[in-house]
């Protein structure tokens, strides 16, 4: 009975061992792991705040967006030197209830990159603000504007991306 008791405990093991493998990484078993894996990767840009304003309603409010570069990390200005460089964009959803009636990019640093030294980049890196100018609608409006832009490290750039710049504007 006792051999028969620690043959099961042995399977059982190896059964855990061979679902715990199945389900990490190729080639690493999850108790060898040194560090823990995630499917989610954190975006290179990060809007800060705000988070909620209030503004007189049908007047014209200026607002300053705040947006962080991840380390590392650059993102073509709002008027890139390239016509193939993909610029940073912010866009307000007409059917928000609040206008954008203008904005302002703050100016971008030029950079050269070693891959091609010859070409100057008019990037954002770290953190920067853009000035947006708005017009709302009497009410609360829960705005889910959109920044576009193209991160790149020192080597090669991503695709162009669109994060959602969630901002509570109450218009009184």
């Amino acid at each position: 009975m006792k051999i028969a008791c620690e043959i099961a405990a042995a399977g059982f093991g190896i059964l855990v061992l061979a679902a715990a493998s199945a389900q990490s990484p190729i080639g690493q078993s999850p108790l060898i792991a040194d560090k823990p894996h995630s499917i989610v990767k954190p975006s290179t840009v990060e809007y800060l705040y705000p988070e909620q304003i209030s503004v007189p309603a049908g007047k014209p409010s200026p607002v300053a967006l705040h947006f962080r570069v991840a380390e590392g990390f650059h993102v073509n200005s709002h008027a890139p030197k390239e016509d193939y460089l993909i610029p940073t964009a912010l866009s307000f959803p007409a059917e928000s209830g609040v206008q954008l009636t203008s904005t302002t990019y703050p100016e971008g640093k030029d950079v050269t990159l070693p891959l091609d030294p010859e070409t100057k980049l008019n990037v954002y890196t770290g953190e920067f603000a853009i000035d947006a100018r708005i017009v709302a609608a009497h009410g609360d409006h829960l705005v889910q504007a959109k920044l576009r832009y193209q991160a790149c490290d020192q080597n090669a750039c991503m695709p162009p991306k669109t994060i959602t710049v969630p901002i509570d504007v109450i218009g009184k």
